[in-house]
């Protein structure tokens, strides 16, 4: 089985809802499980055990939904209404990067404008490095990831204020 084919049963059964699929052929053993939490475990057995992760063909623009239903919407001390803003999600699993490199500036910061397109973030899976775009216009007002650390897909990385 090829590496294109896996990554598409691995979209293939996140879109679907399945919670486990098991797949066996003469050559490889491939289990996946969703669990409840907004991760996805691969496990690919042929021989060794080895875990993947879904890679950056798969999901190359940032979802982006209104905030959760969960946010206050009383305008908190600083003046921006929370009802209104915009999240910018993760549409992978891996691990987040605010900069192109250790000696390089951050993508955005808080308070900065952004547009559809600009680059966001990176995110690193299975050893690439996937630039993040932004689908939003608007003005950075709080980033929700430390750098160099795992997010999961879906994860809240951004909080946007559209106006």
């Amino acid at each position: 089985m090829k590496l294109n084919e896996i990554q598409d049963l691995i979209k293939f059964v996140s879109k679907s809802g399945v919670s486990e699929v098991e797949l066996e052929t003469k050559e490889i053993k491939i289990v996946i499980k969703t669990p409840k939490a907004a991760g996805q475990q691969v496990m690919m057995q042929s021989g060794p055990v080895m875990m993947a992760q879904p890679t950056a063909q798969m999901q190359p623009a940032v979802a982006s939904a209104p905030a959760p239903a969960d946010v206050k919407a009383t305008p908190p001390a600083n003046g921006i209404d929370e009802s209104k803003l915009i999240t910018i999600k993760s549409p992978m699993i891996g691990t987040f990067y605010r900069s192109a490199g250790p000696d390089k500036p951050s993508f955005v910061n808080i308070g900065d404008e952004i547009a559809p397109g600009n680059p966001v973030c990176i995110i690193e899976a299975m050893k690439l490095f996937n630039e993040i775009e932004s689908d939003i216009k608007g003005k950075i007002v709080k980033v929700l990831v430390q750098d160099a650390t795992p997010v999961e897909y879906d994860q809240p990385l951004f909080l946007v204020d559209p106006s």
